[in-house]
């Protein structure tokens, strides 16, 4: 065998690698990946649980009383709304019949930049449509509908289309990673997902109470990798931190002395790493109450008091 013919068997072996990798994936979810019908619109979304509940885009289901679900088998059956969630662009449903397959939410704190994802809906009402790509960012930050920016979130090159919202984001282990929500008019290869650690958060809270309740300190931020060096120098339990990038001028973070540029590491006692974590210790219980926030302004580690404001 030449040279030639081998390098052939590698790259037929590299494509055999990838054609499974997505395989596997496929199998692992498109089942539980259903064709939602919301009136004169048309969305996707994922059953996550075995008693048939079900995340979808808030843009796909809100303000839709009536709405029906379709398993790529052709089973249909109706579904209702439990809660809806603007500011993530998250819903979820729960189906009336029984659910013949739910997928498995994964975390998605663990996805690197590369990484082979594929996203599976409905685009223009094609069903089970499947489509494969990378993860070109993290931590992005898209605007809601309700005008609030949506944090952490997965960009990717997995061509997504009208009707693809609300689907999953899936990675080669077949875990759902993200929630499928949005493209860039004009552009090619930039869509987005909902990260599945902000809508496992958003999930939970939507089961228990129907709706999410939240505090905040007035801010916009980014997700930033830190120095190791800093990270040991001050002894860190995260490698990250969230960079503001903007304050309201009457919230709580500029009222304590915050600029844009530090980076918060920590808040009531717990390390930040992430949007999402700070976004899931900014619970309406905290609003009123004053709890330490650290950060680091250059090369130096402060820590001051800040008061949440209810939302």
């Amino acid at each position: 065998m030449d040279g030639m013919d081998i390098a052939l068997g590698s790259e037929l072996e590299i494509r055999d690698a990838y054609s499974r990798a997505v395989i596997g994936a496929v199998e692992a979810v498109g089942p539980a990946v259903l064709h939602i019908q919301a009136g004169r619109g048309t969305g996707s979304g994922v059953v996550f649980t075995p008693d048939g509940y079900v995340l979808t885009n808030s843009h796909v289901a809100a303000g839709v009383p009536h709405l029906s679900a379709t398993f790529p088998d052709g089973r249909s059956m109706a579904a209702r709304v439990v809660g809806d969630d603007p500011e993530t662009d998250l819903a979820l449903l729960r189906l009336d019949g029984e659910a013949s397959a739910h997928a498995r939410l994964g975390d998605s704190s663990r996805l690197a930049v590369g990484q082979l994802v594929v996203a599976i809906g409905n685009p223009f009402g094609f069903q089970a449509t499947v489509t494969a790509g990378v993860v070109s960012a993290l931590g992005r930050s898209l605007r809601a509908r309700s005008g609030r920016l949506i944090e952490g979130m997965i960009q990717t090159d997995a061509a997504l289309n009208p009707g693809n919202s609300g689907g999953p984001l899936v990675d080669a282990r077949g875990e759902v990673v993200g929630i499928n929500t949005a493209i860039i008019a004009g552009a090619q290869g930039m869509c987005f997902a909902i990260s599945a650690d902000t809508a496992s958060f958003v999930a939970s809270r939507l089961i228990r109470e129907g709706r999410v309740r939240r505090s905040a300190i007035g801010l916009s931020g980014q997700n930033i990798s830190l120095p190791r060096r800093v990270v040991r120098f001050h002894n860190l339990e995260r490698e990250s931190g969230v960079r503001i990038e903007e304050l309201i001028a009457d919230g709580a973070a500029s009222a304590a002395g915050l600029k844009p540029g530090d980076i918060i590491v920590a808040f009531d006692n717990r390390p930040v790493g992430s949007v999402d974590d700070l976004h899931r210790l900014l619970t309406e219980e905290r609003a009123g109450k004053p709890a330490p926030l650290t950060f680091l302004r250059g090369l130096e580690r402060h820590t001051l008091e800040i008061t949440p404001k209810a939302r």
